[in-house]
């Protein structure tokens, strides 16, 4: 696939996607024809990255920031983010849960003017999970774009970050703060306006798929208040099953015909197109904590969320079909219920988590065509080929040159796995396991 400039209300948009994992937002962006740069931790993600084609820097988003913030393009003037979440989401240690309330008080501090070793002094304060920090670092990359040489003071444009419904709370403030101006060194302001911060069902917006993300959407004021993506797809209602669905649907007709019908949901068995109907998936987790009530899902109804352990979830035939071993998804199932392009070249180790933390890219597509104020690109296009970039590739070798400094493999300014200790400041979005980690 190649890129074209973007009708949108910026001129030339040019994403800085922080945390990008293995490039859900970025193949999102380049199915729209906008530019992204995405910066990444995990060496694995990269891979993938490298291979899809993507712009990436392979770094610790707080080390560019405290270091290199100065060498980034001049000219990236969207800021994208999805902060791990691990210590937000239900599934987590709950250790950024707990100290929700000091994160708060943070963000306040930064908009206020708090220094950035004044900052640093106070996470280290917070102690507990490193992760929970870097929730801030959005809000620490617009702010040092006012004062970064190299821009002249530029700020972004536009702002967007998802996150688990967890950190519903923390955008919220994240919305007063970008609302009250950032701070400038001569002390004026930059104000944002911010679309209501809301928590989305990307089977809303046909991810095939049930899985919700809070976003943030905020534009400078003087581009006027962004919207929300509208849904395109029907919700799926666990405890109404073909409710909204393709079987069922019961679609209310438009008023004034103001607006497109809501369409079915998508269920499973539509995109996964390989595998023998009717099947059914079984969850690796257990239904209300217990394991030995492991949820259900069928090829008639959307996927449960796509998780780090996606690779565990068994497949096996409908008990209306014929009998069938049980099976496992492959990683190339995954990425095709997360809307990836069935082709795309996932690389490195641990791919399942890759596909587990990545943003659905069709998802993507939605909020940031919202967030440019341009039109949505087919959905088919995610469903075209993609290709793998040859190691050999001229492409792929300046991808890498520029990203890790290297054709064929990491740069002295490359995270190393040594360096995955619970007291750095910064940590791949994935948060491997400690057998990961010691590799």
């Amino acid at each position: 696939m190649t890129s074209t400039d973007a009708a949108s209300f910026l001129d030339k948009p040019y994403i800085l996607d922080l945390f990008a994992g293995p490039g859900g937002l970025d193949v999102a962006a380049k199915v729209l024809g906008v530019r992204a740069l995405g910066i990444e931790w995990d060496k694995d993600a990269c891979d993938t990255r490298y291979a899809a084609g993507l712009e990436t820097l392979h770094a610790d988003v707080s080390e560019v920031r405290r270091e290199r913030f100065q060498k980034l393009p001049a000219d990236l003037n969207v800021l994208a983010g999805g902060p791990p979440c691990q210590t937000y989401s239900v599934a987590g240690n709950g250790a950024g849960r707990r100290a929700l309330e000091k994160v708060k008080k943070l963000i306040h501090q930064l908009v206020d003017g708090a220094g950035e070793e004044e900052i640093d002094e106070r996470l280290r304060e917070l102690g507990g999970d490193y992760r929970t920090a870097l929730v801030l670092e959005p809000l620490r990359y617009a702010i040092k774009a006012l004062s970064c040489p190299n821009r002249n003071g530029r700020p972004f444009d536009v702002i967007v970050l998802e996150q688990v419904p967890a950190v519903k709370a923390l955008w919220e403030v994240y919305k007063q703060a970008l609302e009250k101006g950032l701070p400038r060194e001569d002390g004026t302001r930059v104000r944002y306006r911010a679309a209501e911060v809301r928590t989305l069902h990307t089977e809303a917006y046909g991810v095939p798929q049930t899985r919700r993300r809070t976003i943030l959407i905020a534009r400078l004021a003087e581009y006027g208040t962004p919207s929300l993506p509208t849904p395109t797809h029907h919700v799926f209602n666990l405890l109404k099953p073909t409710q909204g669905g393709p079987e069922r649907i019961r679609i209310a007709q438009p008023a004034h015909g103001t607006f497109a019908p809501l369409r079915p949901w998508v269920p499973m068995g539509d995109v996964l197109t390989d595998r023998e109907l009717p099947f059914e998936v079984v969850s690796n987790y257990g239904s209300g904590g217990d394991p030995k009530k492991r949820g259900i899902r069928t090829s008639k109804q959307p996927s449960f969320t796509v998780t780090g352990k996606v690779s565990r979830n068994a497949i096996r035939r409908h008990p209306d079909g014929p009998a069938l071993t049980p099976d496992r998804l492959t990683i190339a199932e995954a990425g095709i219920l997360q809307t990836f392009p069935p082709d795309y070249p996932w690389d490195g180790n641990d791919q399942s988590q890759q596909v587990g933390n990545a943003v659905p890219p069709l998802f993507g597509m939605h909020v940031l065509a919202a967030a440019l104020g341009m039109p949505l690109s087919p959905e088919d296009k995610l469903r075209e080929n993609w290709g793998r970039l040859d190691r050999s590739d001229g492409t792929y070798r300046k991808l890498r040159i520029d990203g890790c400094e290297s054709p064929i493999s990491c740069g002295h300014d490359c995270p190393k796995p040594e360096e995955r200790s619970s007291s750095r400041p910064s940590h791949p979005r994935t948060g491997g396991s400690p057998k990961r980690q010691a590799r």
